[in-house]
């Protein structure tokens, strides 16, 4: 489960720079006024990639607590 958690952290990642780069890429092409809203997508990747971050070190340090308390 870690090595699937650790891949779809990358994959949020992903998406984030290269909907970012379609969307600049696009908005210089024909105009930022229609590609503008765009960003969202980006900015909900992104935001997504630091929330499981976030959680991910929130369950390692669940699960160290476990085991320490476990060894007690």
């Amino acid at each position: 489960m870690n090595k699937y958690n650790k891949v779809m952290l990358y994959v949020w990642l992903f998406v984030a720079v290269a909907s970012f780069i379609i969307v600049t890429v696009m908005g210089f092409k024909e105009g930022f006024d229609r590609w503008f809203s765009s960003y969202v997508l980006s900015a909900i990747a992104l935001l997504m990639f630091f929330v499981r971050k976030w959680m991910m070190n929130r369950m390692q340090k669940h699960m160290d607590y476990l085991n320490s308390s476990k060894e007690k």
